[in-house]
């Protein structure tokens, strides 16, 4: 449990230093935002870009790792949104987004950083850019088209799924994720001072991902959404990483670090930006709530889910 806590603990130590630094206003709300927007169109792209031109497409594109990390997420945010719709008797857009909240993850704010730490640069890198292939291509436009059917009406998901895909097209993450593979599958090499300027950007994702990450909670409440909101944070952080290490146990990825790295994504809570998704449906402070009970709680779930992955099963060392 020691070596788990020496792998968790600076990651919230950074985590709490920008919540600290937001409290006491050394860096403002649009401030956290500035950074985060670096991360998101520069930091990031760079690593992915990174992590697959310098790879062959057969080491970046796991096909087990896929379907098991798609299907574990994809199972996972149908239950939550079911569940929501008739069991609970929700709205669509609602149950919609409690599934997105529970099925897609901070995977490049906080499960990069970790799982670095957990399963190395090389299995980090390359889960890291599966998985945001899943959630970009797939979990974060269900999740919209099922909350925007229900506040628009029927008949409009055609239209709905064509504007998701279009932005899509025009997302920096995505734009990395094409230019890599390219870069990859026709053998270019890139220039030793373009590739040191991309690992320049590369490196700075994760301190300050990790930072904004602890901006972004300041100020956030949980009065009156608290059960709601504590139920989508456990799901999200005990019964996603469940369904995914149960798939990736089912459809073992061919490199062994991938398994690990497959549990540690799906473990730490739902994206930071899943307030700003909800804010065109006016339900921005319930997915706020959530993300603040869920980045909280992550530092027990997460500790110990390490630590089952170590001693247990023996997926780490």
């Amino acid at each position: 449990m020691h070596q788990t806590l020496a792998i968790t603990g600076p990651i919230y130590l950074v985590i709490g230093l920008g919540f600290l630094a937001g409290r006491l206003r050394i860096f403002s709300k649009a401030d956290m935002r500035v950074l985060g927007s670096y991360v998101v169109k520069f930091a990031l792209p760079a690593l992915i870009f990174t992590a697959l031109s310098q790879r062959s497409v057969q080491e970046i594109l796991d096909p087990r790792y896929l379907v098991a990390y798609a299907a574990g997420s994809l199972l996972v945010m149908l239950i939550s949104f079911g569940w929501g719709l008739w069991v609970q008797g929700k709205s669509l857009t609602l149950s919609a987004l409690c599934g997105l909240g529970m099925g897609s993850s901070n995977s490049g704010f906080i499960g990069y950083p970790i799982a670095v730490l957990v399963c190395g640069p090389a299995a980090a890198a390359v889960g890291l850019t599966m998985c945001m292939m899943v959630e970009n291509l797939l979990i974060i436009p269900l999740g919209i088209l099922l909350a925007d059917s229900g506040s628009a009406g029927h008949g409009k998901w055609h239209r709905i799924l064509l504007q998701s895909l279009a932005q899509l097209a025009r997302h920096p993450i995505i734009i990395a994720i094409v230019a890599g593979f390219c870069v990859a599958l026709l053998g270019i090499s890139v220039t030793d001072p373009l590739a040191r300027t991309i690992n320049l950007l590369a490196m700075s994702s994760t301190a300050v991902s990790l930072f904004v990450i602890g901006g972004s909670l300041v100020d956030l409440e949980i009065a009156g959404v608290r059960r709601d909101a504590t139920a989508i944070a456990l799901g999200k952080l005990l019964l996603h990483p469940l369904a995914v290490g149960t798939m990736v146990w089912l459809l073992p990825p061919a490199a062994a670090g991938l398994r690990s790295a497959a549990v540690v994504y799906a473990a730490v809570p739902m994206l930071s930006i899943y307030p700003i998704l909800a804010q065109k449906y006016g339900l921005e402070s319930f997915c706020a709530a959530a993300l603040l009970v869920a980045t909280v709680a992550s530092f027990v779930t997460i500790s110990v889910i390490l630590w089952m992955l170590g001693p247990i099963l023996g997926w780490t060392t």
